[in-house]
């Protein structure tokens, strides 16, 4: 099991029926095609790169490890991303998602 963090955990817990709702929707969006749960947890984590969101990037890090992914293709994920989202940010992505696989075994 990863490490879920605390914050997200106590928010869990305050505002259960929001996080049931938040739950309920990522499923129903993974659910609604054809793609499989990696690949959606790895489209996740490009957008939570893109718009910044380091918590975000943490989290779909995560459940792309789930989901089946390796640390490869989490790289991967973020560096397809260079020419869109510019090196800077990119580089920062990558070192959010290294606070999650730094503590994860190597595939």
């Amino acid at each position: 099991m990863l490490n879920i963090p605390s914050r997200y955990q106590e928010i869990k817990k305050r505002y259960k029926g929001l996080h049931e709702a938040l739950e309920n929707l990522g499923k129903a969006a993974r659910d609604a095609g054809p793609l499989d749960s990696k690949t959606s947890h790895l489209i996740q984590l490009a957008a939570a790169a893109a718009i910044k969101s380091e918590g975000a990037v943490h989290s779909h890090t995560r459940r792309a490890l789930e989901a089946g992914a390796t640390h490869d293709e989490i790289c991967h994920a973020i560096i397809l991303l260079t020419s869109t989202i510019g090196f800077p940010s990119t580089s920062a992505a990558l070192s959010w998602a290294e606070d999650v696989l730094k503590n994860q075994p190597k595939d």
